[in-house]
């Protein structure tokens, strides 16, 4: 059976303009995204090569980039973007994605909105 490992980035913090509200779409807000990426680490720790595991600063800018980046309507259409930019890298096989909107425009008290996405390769 072929265990996976996982690496974590968590509370990524990223101004974006995404939403269906034209408000939304021109003050803008912070989003906070979750990432957890299924890989084999196993080579990469025997012989302690970045090249073989994935590089989560260059990974978390990446993502960054993406929030930052062309708006869409949906936190669910950016947390497919997100997944597909973690399983672009070959050596993750699974991804799970949350985008967080804690400033999403709701008329009575919350703390958090949130859509999560797992994907893999298969």
């Amino acid at each position: 059976m072929n265990r996976l490992d996982r690496i974590s980035v968590t509370g990524l913090r990223v101004f974006g303009y995404h939403g269906v509200l034209p408000a939304e779409r021109e003050q803008g807000q912070e989003f906070v995204i979750d990432t957890v990426l299924w890989l084999d680490t196993r080579r990469a720790a025997e012989t302690d090569e970045l090249s073989l595991t994935v590089d989560y600063g260059a990974l978390a800018q990446a993502l960054a980039e993406i929030v930052a980046g062309e708006p869409v309507d949906l936190i669910e259409t950016l947390a497919e973007r997100l997944a597909a930019a973690c399983l672009a890298d070959d050596k993750v096989d699974q991804v799970e994605v949350t985008v967080h909107k804690p400033s999403a425009p709701i008329a009575v008290p919350f703390t958090d909105v949130a859509a999560t996405i797992r994907r893999s390769r298969a």
